[in-house]
């Protein structure tokens, strides 16, 4: 009795688990004849920030055990779009996964997240009843012929929501409608054992240029275009190493190996920019409505640091007043600035021509030059007013002189 009393209760702790996190389950994609394409199987928990009558508000709520695979699902294939893997649950909520794969890899491009304000079973006493939708990149890849697997919790963090997913098992392109038999181990399962060479006492997770390149970023709306940037970026980082050490390092961001996301708001226009090591490096610019000012205002980062004592980097400031200009027109500096977003991180801007809010055809508005510019433009203006001033001096004195020496002599 006492065997069967424990049995009882370990099966009870089991379940109040798994209502605790979420069932794991099976989403399969099929072709017209049948064969599966992409199968995943994961349990998914969904943090939210949405606005209430009386303030923001989180919510957390898991993936349904009654989630379905949709009929827009696809399996891609020649001619059509990049196979994708939607599923559906509750009142209008939707999570996709957009695959996209090269000679050796393949990988979710794109997660995108669609949720129902008007479901007040999720978000009760919200403001509005609309649907939203936040898409980002993600970092779930694997070699061709292989599952991605991760047991660790893998979290992605799409705009305003944050998607974490638990054991899962994901695989696109497949061979024989059924999972592989070798896996792709996701990073937060390492480390693993390996024979290849030992890597760089001192690894960086981009390539530091000089000069960073500078890139012309674009976010759209259902109202068109609300941010252009074009500029270069690099970040200044500092944290203690494994050895307790405190380092200071400056990762240049590469623009062909990042992908651009954001989005656009009355008041909050994002820029947000993914890669492998740099998951997330978000700015967000508000405005004064009563000034008719746009400035950043925020800046959001979290990197992956492999020689760090914690190797997850996270930094955030959403009190900053920098790029400020007013709205309709765009803010330029060709001079470099740095922006302090906490004591250990800080941005370096090359090169910035940016506009937020009201953007015309795609173009940037009028230009508002930046003290920085203006004051070094001062400088060989002061220059060449003295060296004007200093010839006009000497101009001066040689014609006096010169009337000076005429009147020492008379006419004969």
């Amino acid at each position: 009795m006492a065997a069967l009393g424990g049995a009882w209760r370990r099966s009870l702790l089991l379940l109040l688990l798994g209502l605790v996190h979420g069932a794991a389950a099976m989403f399969v994609v099929k072709d017209a004849q049948g064969t599966a394409c992409i199968m995943a199987n994961f349990s998914a928990a969904f943090t939210a920030i949405y606005d209430t009558r009386s303030g923001p508000k989180n919510v957390t709520f898991d993936l349904p055990s009654d989630a379905a695979v949709s009929n827009s699902s696809s399996c891609g294939g020649e001619g059509a779009a990049d196979p994708s893997l939607k599923i559906t649950f509750g009142r209008g909520h939707a999570l996709t996964l957009n695959f996209t794969r090269n000679a050796t890899r393949y990988g979710v491009r794109l997660m995108t997240f669609v949720y129902n304000l008007s479901d007040t079973q999720i978000f009760p006493n919200a403001s509005s009843n609309d649907t939203q939708t936040v898409e980002s990149a993600t970092d779930i890849r694997a070699d061709i012929d292989t599952k991605y697997r991760c047991v660790s919790t893998d979290r992605v963090h799409v705009h305003n929501v944050t998607v974490t997913l638990r054991d899962a098992t994901i695989q696109a392109y497949l061979a024989n409608s059924s999972f592989s038999k070798e896996e792709t181990r996701c990073e937060q399962d390492g480390p693993f054992p390996t024979t290849a060479p030992p890597p760089p006492p001192h690894p960086s997770p981009s390539p530091t240029p000089e000069s960073p390149s500078v890139y012309k970023y674009n976010v759209s709306g259902a109202n068109g275009t609300c941010l252009l940037a074009s500029m270069g970026l690099q970040l200044n980082v500092t944290y203690e190493k494994e050895d307790n050490k405190t380092s200071t390092r400056v990762f240049g961001i590469n623009p062909n190996m990042t992908t651009v996301g954001g989005s656009c708001g009355p008041q909050l226009v994002t820029l947000e920019l993914h890669s492998v090591s740099v998951p997330l490096l978000a700015f967000q610019f508000g405005m004064n409505a009563s000034t008719s000012r746009y400035f950043l205002q925020g800046i959001q980062l979290n990197m992956t640091l492999p020689d760090a004592r914690e190797p997850t980097f996270k930094a955030s400031n959403s009190s900053l007043r920098a790029l400020q200009a007013s709205i309709g027109n765009s803010y330029k500096c060709n001079a470099e600035e740095r922006v302090q977003v906490t004591e250990a991180f800080s941005v370096n801007i090359f090169k910035v021509w940016v506009q937020a809010f009201q953007v015309q055809g795609d173009k940037f508005g009028s230009v508002e030059e930046c003290q920085l510019d203006e004051n070094s433009m001062l400088i060989p203006i002061a220059v060449g007013g003295a060296l004007a001033g200093l010839v006009l001096i000497v101009l001066i004195a040689y014609l006096i002189g010169r009337k000076r020496s005429h009147a020492g002599y008379q006419t004969i």
